[in-house]
């Protein structure tokens, strides 16, 4: 089977489940306990919450660790909207539905939101953002890369912009950790989201990054874990993974980077070359290097991602977190696709498993399914396939 569905989840790395096992086994302690087990889980508590800041260039009582990137990105929103009595937030239009989601439940309640359009590439214009900024704005999240189609924002030229306004800035930074390099310091940013499961670690855990000095109220209450901004006994095992899958990014961010440009280059190049009627959509050169999403003209997307996966490929046409909501790509439609061209989309998104040799088979699948497809294509009188 080749794997290449990376956006959605990543293979938990070796090295990561070593470093979880004893967790399971032998070091069961909770770490809120005094004795030598619970003070034992809570070092390796501390440990995982410094290799998460390492990764990003943060301090350790920076992180707010949590289940994920869905509730990191919903702290962020409610946990600043609790704090502030404006009600207006700027966000995209090409969110992911864990920031849209919150977005709109808080519109039912009296809040402003500002859905910012898109160009063709996926890209925010920040002169859109200066324009909608108000008095009763208190926070501007716009998403680091889109998941989907993998374009990335002008962050740190956002960030100037909401600081000089005295507006708090996040981003949804899921799928670009570990992708290209982050330096929360340098960009300004004043909370960031990451997701474990994107980065070689274990499902259900990740975190916040909470710039010091910035206030937010907890969505979970209880026994005041995480310095009571998130109650719970702590998912140590997984933390524990967690903190090993940022420490192996962070090591090995160069080398996979230019791992993940030279496959999708490989990918891009003769998919473009040997399938006719396909464009590459998102940004040609701002994007995330693991990511490619193409269209491929006459075809159904959901039918190409079932006849891939017959062939032993595993693919997807966006955001795993929706697929079983059967909808069209809101990201796409604020891109400006047709109805034809949001249906023919596929995403193909490269990770540190994957080999030439497999980019090269899935080229020579993908050319059978689609000429497959094709051939009872409602549009192949139009496009004479």
């Amino acid at each position: 089977m080749i794997y290449l569905d990376n956006a959605a989840s990543t293979p938990v790395h070796q090295k990561v489940i070593d470093e979880m096992m004893p967790y399971f086994k032998e070091q069961y302690g909770n770490p809120s306990s005094i004795h030598k087990f619970g003070r034992t889980a809570n070092v390796a508590l501390q440990n995982a919450r410094k290799r998460a800041a390492d990764l990003i260039n943060a301090d350790s009582k920076e992180i707010l660790l949590t289940s994920g990137g869905t509730e990191s990105n919903n702290t962020a929103i409610y946990g600043i909207t609790f704090q502030n009595k404006g009600k207006h937030i700027i966000t995209s239009s090409i969110e992911h539905d864990a920031i849209l989601e919150p977005c709109k439940r808080l519109e039912r309640e009296g809040y402003r939101i500002s859905y910012l359009p898109v160009d063709r590439h996926g890209l925010v214009n920040v002169d859109d953002i200066k324009k909608e900024i108000s008095q009763d704005t208190c926070l501007i999240t716009i998403m680091f890369a889109n998941n989907e189609v993998g374009t990335i924002q002008p962050i740190k030229e956002i960030s100037g912009i909401a600081h000089d306004n005295n507006i708090v800035f996040h981003t949804d930074a899921v799928q670009a950790v570990g992708k290209v390099p982050i330096d929360v310091k340098e960009l300004g940013v004043d909370l960031l989201s990451i997701s474990s499961h994107k980065i070689n670690g274990p499902k259900g855990v990740g975190a916040l990054y909470l710039k010091k000095g910035i206030k937010i109220s907890p969505l979970i209450l209880g026994g005041g874990q995480e310095n009571g901004l998130r109650s719970g006994t702590e998912n140590v095992a997984s933390i524990v993974g967690f903190g090993m899958a940022c420490k192996l990014a962070k090591e090995n961010i160069n080398q996979n980077t230019d791992y993940f440009k030279n496959l999708t280059s490989q990918l891009i190049t003769r998919v473009l070359l040997e399938i006719p009627e396909t464009s590459l959509n998102g940004h040609s050169e701002k994007r995330i290097p693991n990511n490619t999403h193409f269209t491929f003209l006459g075809v159904n997307g959901e039918d190409l991602i079932i006849k891939l996966d017959e062939n032993q490929i595993a693919a997807s046409t966006g955001s795993a977190c929706s697929v079983r909501i059967q909808k069209a790509s809101h990201v796409l439609n604020a891109m400006g696709f047709s109805h034809e061209q949001i249906s023919g989309s596929l995403r193909l998104t490269v990770g540190i498993t994957n080999t030439a040799e497999e980019i090269d088979k899935t080229v020579e699948v993908l050319k059978k399914v689609v000429q497959e497809l094709r051939a009872v294509s409602p549009y192949k009188n139009k496009y004479n396939f």
